[in-house]
Order: structure tokens, then sequence, then C-alpha cells
């Protein structure tokens, strides 16, 4: 199943596809006894899909089987006992996917030309992924990190890794010590060669990025290239050939603090913009403000959803889930269209924005 979402795999995803590109969408659950229902849920969405492509006379009887298959071989590449909040299979001629989702979906089935991305982009703004390179001497690992874990990534040349010179007793005599490897000029090329491989990743995929180490390779990373001077530091040794547990234990407070100290700085952008006018508050507004392109920040409580209907095109108003035109999904659906537009999509902790009821943005104009 797949969880990280580079910009790269979503414009892939995004691409046309022959018609029909189905998407399943089923919310799912981490722990008993809500997730005794998963099973039966999945089962019954990929059903309705495959009776849905029965029903379209546009399907041709080959597209309708090779998308059956694609969705079946989809649903036993499913492991349930490793779910998040939220499951989307696509399927198409000749291709499948499986995501998993750290947010919630509907459930909802979806033919069309293109896959529906919307949440999968949504989830992806609220885990706040970020990067993680673990430096040593002779290893340079990199790791990709969520909300609850981090992941080792093999790309662009990671993990790097170079032979450990031999001891040189000639040199411990005549100079009367053994040489650090951090004053090597090989050393410095080395982790030179590795800033340059990551700057190429955080111009692909921007994340914030924190760096794990001895201090002194922080200190030689800093002097040989320039992707440390904007990172994190975490000064944590032994990280380079650590596991992932290691990896997560050693960054996750500092993420944390960060996240905080984010929030605080969106906290007082918001207390900014009202004062100037330059604020929207609830669904409603937000939703035309981003359908206009004029929102800049926008900032979500984490867990904040809603059921809204479009009335007559320029408003929205509450709906109960199943309602004929109900967008269970529209929190999700003003997330990717900010940042379609360039907006910065923030996620706070529940509570946050009581008084904007849960969704918040400040505008360009």
């Amino acid at each position: 199943m797949e969880h990280a979402l580079s910009p790269t795999t979503l414009a892939e995803l995004r691409r046309p596809r022959p018609y029909p590109a189905v998407s399943v969408l089923t919310p799912t659950h981490r722990r008993e006894p809500d997730n005794a229902q998963d099973p039966v849920r999945l089962r019954n969405a990929v059903a309705e899909a495959k009776k849905q492509l029965e029903a379209d006379p546009a399907v041709t009887r080959d597209r309708r089987a090779d998308v059956s298959r694609q969705l079946d071989r989809a649903l036993a590449e499913v492991d349930l006992a490793h779910t998040e909040d939220g499951l989307v299979i696509f399927a198409a001629p000749g291709e499948h996917q499986v995501w998993s989702l750290a947010r919630s979906v509907p459930e909802r089935v979806v033919l069309s030309d293109t896959f529906l991305t919307r949440n999968l982009v949504s989830a992806q703004a609220a885990e706040r992924p970020f990067w993680v390179l673990s430096v040593s001497p002779h290893r340079v690992t990199l790791w990709s990190g969520g909300t609850d874990r981090v992941t080792e990534e093999s790309t662009a040349g990671f993990p790097m890794t170079r032979p450990v010179e031999n001891f040189d007793p000639e040199r411990q005599m005549q100079i009367g010590d053994t040489p650090s490897a951090y004053r090597d000029e090989r050393t410095r090329g080395f982790l030179r060669e590795a800033d340059i491989a990551m700057g190429k990743i955080l111009r692909e995929d921007p994340r914030p990025l924190y760096v794990t180490g001895e201090q002194a390779a922080l200190s030689l990373l800093d002097e040989a290239g320039a992707v440390a001077a904007t990172a994190v530091h975490v000064p944590h040794g032994g990280l380079a050939h650590g596991t992932r547990d290691a990896v997560w234990q050693a960054v996750h407070p500092v993420v944390e603090a960060e996240a905080r100290r984010s929030a605080d700085g969106v906290a007082r952008e918001l207390d900014t913009a009202r004062g100037r006018r330059a604020f929207a508050a609830g669904v409603d507004e937000v939703w035309r403000s981003a359908r206009e392109g004029r929102v800049r920040l926008l900032a979500v409580e984490e867990n904040y959803q809603v059921t809204m209907r479009d009335d007559r095109g320029d408003h929205l108003v509450p709906a109960e889930s199943g309602e004929t035109g109900a967008r269970e999904d529209i929190v999700d659906e003003i997330v990717e269209q900010c940042l379609e537009t360039g907006a910065e999509v923030r996620f706070l902790p529940d509570g946050t924005l009581d008084d904007a009821d849960g969704i918040a943005g400040v505008l360009r104009y």
C-alpha cells in the first residue's frame, strides 16, 4: 500500500486515463472494535464499483473485464491489519494502486477519466511530511517522516556510503594522535555529495528538513554545503546506521516543538489578518475565497469535517450525509483548491479555531 505522495506521483495520478478510471474510497479504523467493520465495508465498496461498471453503457465489455480484474488485484493487496484512517483504491485499464491515508475519507465510488486525488492531497497536507537526513563520516541515510513514523528512503543515491579508511599506525607515531574523520578532506567531499543530492530532493519535493548527527558532523555539513543552513539540527549520533524507531524517537520531540512554534505563528498571522480585514472564517466564506484564488494561508483544525451542499452555486449550506448533492469531503476540496492556487495550508490542533468554526484563511486581497 502506498503512503507518500510526492509532486511527481500526484502529477502522474492526475493524468487523464482511458475511461473508466475508478476511484474507490472507504473509511478504515486502526483499532478494535471499530476495525471489525472494515473488511465488509471494503468488499461492499468494490462490489459497488463493479456494479457501476456493469451499468455504464460507455464501458466496453473488454474494459469492464480489465478494470474489474484490477479492482480484484487491488483488493488482494489491502492489508487491513496495517490500515490507518482511510483507504483509496485507484483502478483503470492496465493499472491499479492502493493508498492508505492518515485521514478519514467519505465512502464513495467515482467513475471518470481521472482519479479522485483531493483526499490524498488533503491527507498529505495534514500529515505535515518532513525529511530527516542522518549523517556520519561514512554513511548518510534519508528518512521520510509523517504523523507517527519515519521510513527510510532509497532514492537519489541514498543511503550513501564510503569505505572506512584503515588505521594508520605510522601517522599516530609521527603525530601522536588518531586522525579525526571530520578533519579529513574526503569526509568533506562525501558530505558535499550528500548535500547536493538532498538539495535536488528538496527542489522536487519541498518539506521541512531535520539533520541528525554528532555535532562535528553537523558543523562539517554546514561548512561543506547549503541544505543544513535552513534545516533544524538534531545533535544525535549513530542514526545513520540506526533503525527507524531510533530515528523517530530522536526527532519526534523536535518535530512536535517545531509544530507548536509554527502553530503559534499561524495564530498571529490570523489575528493580524483579522485586523486589516484580510480574513475569512467558516467553511462557506473560506470556500468562496478559495474558488476565487484569494486565500494565501489556509488554517484548518486537524479533525474538522463537515457535510455541505452547494446552494445555487454561490453559497454552501449544511447537509446530511447521503443527501442529494451533499459534499462530505468539502474540507478536502478546499484544501486541494488552496494548494493549487499556491496557498500555504496548515492543520492546527482541535479547538484552536473555535472562533472561526474550525477553518479560516488569510486573504491575498
